[in-house]
């Protein structure tokens, strides 16, 4: 992947879907995914990444008792919230240690601790067809800062499409995932897991990136795509377990 600093490409800061461009400032309010729907189940692996004061600034997923995988331009948050459709109350409130780039736009978040809640395995690929949901607390209209904040989790079922479809897109380690027509990741969403499966069986393929046009939601994103580096993640966090 070409990698692109949010301090130098104006392009990518102004499409990055993060909360906020800066890393470790305090972030605005979240919104929801646009064109999605209220989450339909607690997701354990579903995390919330915050500021010392519980601001959201990013999504992520949790792969093992003490690693969430999100993306590297999330930056390193002061917690995370877990397995909670809220991201202001419920699930579990974790520390977090250290930060860890992967590759890409992929990085891990080591915890202070271990978490309980139950993480999510990463399949061993995402070719285009396969269906996918997006899970983010990422703004519920196109523009930056158009909207309020819900609190509640929010999701999209979509699919990941030929990487044709999303500009600048480097196929080896990136995924395109459809969007348009009112439908897609926004500002928010930024590092939040694309899944594959079904209740109780959900599988991590992807982590947003960015957008491919301004405003959100009217044309596909660019995801990290997990199961790329999924050897290389396993290795880190110590475990095959959940093959």
């Amino acid at each position: 992947m070409r990698t692109r600093s949010l301090l130098t490409a104006v392009p990518l800061a102004l499409l990055t879907l993060s909360g906020t461009p800066v890393a470790g400032a305090e972030p605005s309010p979240p919104a929801g995914i646009v064109g999605g729907v209220p989450a339909t189940e607690t997701y354990s692996f579903m995390a919330s990444l915050q500021g010392a004061g519980g601001n959201h600034s990013c999504g992520g997923s949790l792969v093992a008792p003490r690693w969430v995988v999100t993306a590297g331009h999330c930056g390193q948050p002061a917690q995370v919230r877990i397995g909670s459709t809220t991201y202001n109350a419920g699930g579990e409130v974790v520390k977090v240690a250290a930060r860890r780039a992967v590759g890409g736009d992929v990085a891990l978040l080591q915890l202070a601790s271990a978490a309980t809640s139950a993480p999510i395995e990463i399949a061993d690929g995402a070719p285009a067809g396969v269906a996918t949901r997006i899970i983010g607390w990422g703004q519920t209209c196109a523009s930056r800062g158009c909207g309020g904040a819900p609190v509640d989790l929010q999701q999209l079922d979509t699919g990941i499409v030929e990487d044709s479809r999303c500009s600048g897109i480097t196929g080896a380690t990136e995924l395109c995932v459809d969007g348009g027509d009112g439908k897609g990741a926004c500002y928010g969403d930024s590092g939040g897991p694309a899944v594959t499966g079904g209740p109780g069986a959900w599988k991590l393929i992807g982590a947003t990136s960015r957008g491919t046009s301004e405003p959100c939601a009217v044309s596909p994103a660019t995801y990290g795509d997990v199961t790329a580096y999924r050897a290389q993640i396993l290795q880190i966090i110590g475990t095959t377990a959940g093959r």
